[in-house]
């Protein structure tokens, strides 16, 4: 495969050869943009579109999967600060259409210890997997642009047997963060598209970020990103970069840029966003893995570091800051995916090597 490497601002050899690396191990493209004491860094490796020669954008459009997640916490808490949604009041109070639990908080729907299903399926710690909404293999291509209203989604996630009783444990149902828009769409009567723009993307200035709702589409200029399925004993391998992605709708729909993703999250973190309790309550750690409301907690050598990456087909975004927001990490990757997620162990090894090198100071 071509590999070419461009970086912007101070040489970083060592990012230089991170984002190699990465490219070797199997991603297609690689965007990134580390802000810290030696000023900001950015570059790419690899290559634009599959066949081409072209070296990725340094700040194009991607799908930020369940990055997404944390843009809706932080839209909730910001409403919870204005007073219009109580953070341990029943979520039921505010959709009642759905005869929820009464037990379920909207703190339990951040932070994932709702119980309820999680509508792209489940996997039993005893090996069972119970299907939700098609996401994998010919299946998925076929009808990657079908339509799923919330309203559904939530419906087919409460028609299946729930976790466990509401508080009593923790389990990622992305179905959680599609009622806690719809929480925040029925307290404001706007959609979360506008909401997200007042809340957040006017008062920052972050032009690049989308919620795109139904559409298909991803803004110029971007990245591509593949999917490879079999259909009768044939491996197809199709373009995905334009989908649907309603399909998982505010678990993992939202798109946007490294330089988008550094000004939100270093804002967020260094707490010019949230009220200095309500930041306090998001990095507030669950027990089971470190969980708070919408973002993960990671200890390193260096201290506690904070994130919530995601993934989609094809796309996946890194967002890391550390608690001050002083230094951050921000990362679009592309690849060909696939049925059996081959890429996973790359994409955790990516993880694991950047935030090692970035926050600690030392290749993991």
């Amino acid at each position: 495969m071509f590999t070419s490497l461009s970086g912007q601002g101070q040489d970083r050899p060592e990012l230089r050869k991170s984002i190699e690396e990465l490219v070797e191990s199997g991603f297609l493209g690689v965007q990134l943009r580390v802000n810290d004491e030696q000023g900001e860094w950015v570059g790419s490796a690899g290559v634009r579109e599959l066949g081409q020669r072209a070296e990725p954008l340094v700040n194009g459009h991607f799908r930020i999967g369940s990055s997404t997640k944390n843009f809706v916490a932080a839209s909730v808490l910001l409403l919870v600060a204005e007073g219009r949604i109580g953070l341990d009041a029943p979520a039921d109070d505010y959709l009642p259409e759905f005869g929820l639990d009464r037990r379920i908080t909207v703190r339990m729907l951040l932070q994932h210890t709702s119980g309820i299903f999680n509508h792209t399926g489940e996997l039993y710690e005893d090996g069972t997997i119970v299907p939700g909404v098609p996401w994998q293999g010919k299946e998925w291509v076929e009808g990657r642009f079908k339509t799923y209203l919330p309203e559904e989604l939530v419906r087919l996630s409460l028609s299946k047997p729930t976790r466990f009783a509401p508080g009593t444990g923790w389990s990622y149902a992305n179905t959680n963060y599609v009622l806690a828009r719809l929480v925040v769409e029925k307290v404001t009567g706007r959609s979360f598209a506008e909401e997200l723009q007042r809340l957040i993307l006017g008062p920052l200035g972050m032009p690049g970020t989308v919620v795109p709702g139904t559409s298909p589409e991803i803004p110029e200029p971007h990245n591509h990103s593949y999917y490879r399925y079999e259909d009768a004993g044939q491996e197809r391998t199709v373009d995905v970069t334009r989908q649907n992605p309603s399909w998982i709708g505010a678990g993992g729909d939202m798109i946007s840029t490294t330089g988008d993703l550094h000004t939100y999250f270093s804002a967020l973190m260094g707490g010019t966003l949230l009220p200095t309790e309500l930041l306090a309550e998001m990095r507030t750690p669950e027990a089971t893995v470190g969980y708070g409301l919408g973002v993960f907690a990671h200890e390193t050598d260096s201290g506690t570091v904070f994130h919530h990456n995601g993934a989609t087909m094809g796309s996946a975004a890194l967002m890391y800051s550390t608690a001050d927001g002083t230094k951050t990490l921000t990362a679009g990757l592309t690849w060909v995916d696939d049925a059996g997620l081959a890429i996973a162990p790359a994409f955790r090894t990516a993880q694991q090597r950047l935030v090692a090198e970035v926050f600690c100071g030392k290749l993991g």
